[in-house]
């Protein structure tokens, strides 16, 4: 937390939430690979060089989005698998998939950049151990509801990216404004996220 008292330090952090802004829009826009130092400077309304103090370069700057990204989705696989209303592993995840959808509403081009966006390339080793992070609570999510017996027998990474490439089709719709969340379809891909990874019915 800045304190009220060092004026620099406050305009300081509104250049940085300028930058991100920027940032944010012209990757999920235009692309990371598309996208220059000087367009976001532009776009934030700096000089160029004044990214250099906050970011030491565009691929640092686009890591610490990402991590932010998978930070809350992590998150929001705690929260919402620990409600003690969610019941059932599926409504456990249907009420995940509800929360990264709503996120992909609300917060569309966080979102954007942490589960549409090609970065792997760029990506350094603590996102790469954030991106997993993400992955592992999902994956244990499945595990919970497998041991349960309402996941189908298999490796729980597997039906975890089933589920989440679903989940992610419904994310992509969403954030590009095609989907609104009570839009059918969104129900539809739900549904058909749990079926592709229920155990069969005897």
């Amino acid at each position: 937390m800045t304190h009220p008292s060092t004026p620099h330090a406050g305009a300081a952090d509104l250049t940085r939430q300028r930058l991100i802004r920027a940032a944010l829009e012209l990757f999920t826009t235009r692309g990371y690979h598309d996208t220059t130092t000087a367009q976001i400077a532009k776009k934030a309304g700096i000089a160029e060089g004044t990214i250099y103090r906050h970011f030491a370069s565009k691929q640092h700057l686009a890591n610490e989005l990402y991590r932010a990204a998978q930070r809350w989705a992590a998150k929001v696989i705690q929260e919402k698998s620990r409600d003690p209303g969610a019941g059932t592993a599926r409504a456990q995840l249907t009420a995940v998939a509800h929360g990264l959808v709503e996120g992909a509403a609300q917060e569309t081009a966080i979102v954007k950049l942490g589960f549409l966006e090609s970065l792997a390339p760029v990506l350094d080793d603590e996102s790469r151990k954030v991106a997993r992070d993400f992955r592992l609570g999902l994956e244990a999510l499945i595990a919970q509801a497998k041991a349960e017996g309402s996941v189908k027998p298999g490796a729980a990474e597997v039906w975890a990216a089933v589920w989440l490439g679903v989940v992610t089709l419904v994310i992509d719709r969403v954030s590009a404004k095609e989907w609104p969340e009570t839009h059918a379809g969104v129900k539809l891909a739900l549904d058909g996220a749990w079926d592709a990874i229920a155990a069969g019915r005897a």
